[in-house]
C-alpha cells in the first residue's frame, strides 16, 4: 500500500507535468497562427501571380502555352515556399525538410528526363519557333503540314494521316522546310479552330 508521501508526490509530479504541457501549449498556439497566416498570405500572392500570368497569356497568343506553364509552375513554387517558411515559423527544423525535397527532386528528375526534355524543347520551339503552323517540313523520315505546336509534341499532318513527333526528336534532329517554286514554305491555310492548344 503507497504511503501519503508517494501519493502527495505522485500528484505533484502529474502537476507538474500537465503545468508544463499547458505552457508549451500556451507558446505553441501564437506560432501556429502566424504560420497560418504565413501561409493564407502566400496562398494570396500565388492566386494573384496566376491570374497575372492568365491574362498576359490572353494577350500573347503565340506564347501562351509557355506563359501557362510559368503561370502553373509560379503558383506551385509560391505555395511550397509558404509551406516551407510556416513550418519554420511553427518551429519545425526545414533544414532536413529541404534537402529531402531535393533529393527527391533529383530522383524524379532521373526518371522523368524523357519528358522533361521534350517539355524544354517544346518551349525552345515556341520560343525560336523555326516553322509555323501551316509549313510544310519534314524531320527523321517524316513528311507534313504542321497543325500543331504543343509543349510535349509536334503535331503533322498528311494524307489523313497524323504524325505525333516528340519536341526533342525535332530539337536534335534536321528539319527540313519545303519550299515551293516560288522560293516560299509551301503551307496550307489553318484556321483557328484547327488549332488545338494543349499543356
Amino acid at each position: 500500500m503507497a504511503s501519503p508521501q508517494h501519493e502527495v508526490s505522485g500528484r505533484y509530479q502529474m502537476s507538474a507535468v500537465a503545468g508544463e504541457l499547458f505552457q508549451q501549449a500556451v507558446q505553441f498556439v501564437p506560432r501556429l497562427i502566424a504560420g497560418a497566416w504565413v501561409v493564407a498570405l502566400f496562398w494570396v500572392a500565388s492566386r494573384i501571380a496566376r491570374v497575372l500570368f492568365q491574362r498576359l497569356a490572353r494577350r500573347r497568343g503565340e506564347q501562351h502555352q509557355i506563359l501557362m506553364l510559368l503561370r502553373r509552375i509560379v503558383g506551385i513554387a509560391i505555395v511550397l515556399l509558404g509551406c516551407v517558411t510556416a513550418l519554420g515559423t511553427v518551429g519545425v527544423n526545414v533544414s532536413a525538410l529541404v534537402a529531402g525535397l531535393g533529393l527527391t527532386g533529383f530522383a524524379l528528375g532521373f526518371a522523368l528526363q524523357d519528358a522533361i526534355s521534350n517539355l524544354l524543347s517544346g518551349i525552345l520551339l515556341m520560343l525560336y519557333r523555326p516553322f509555323r503552323l501551316g509549313d510544310h517540313v519534314a524531320v527523321a523520315g517524316m513528311e507534313g503540314v504542321v497543325a500543331d505546336v504543343n509543349l510535349r509534341y509536334t503535331t503533322l499532318e498528311r494524307q489523313q494521316k497524323q504524325f505525333l513527333i516528340p519536341n526533342a526528336l525535332l530539337f536534335t534532329n534536321t528539319v527540313i522546310r519545303l519550299m515551293d517554286h516560288g522560293g516560299r514554305p509551301e503551307a496550307r491555310r489553318v484556321s483557328r479552330e484547327d488549332v488545338v492548344l494543349s499543356v
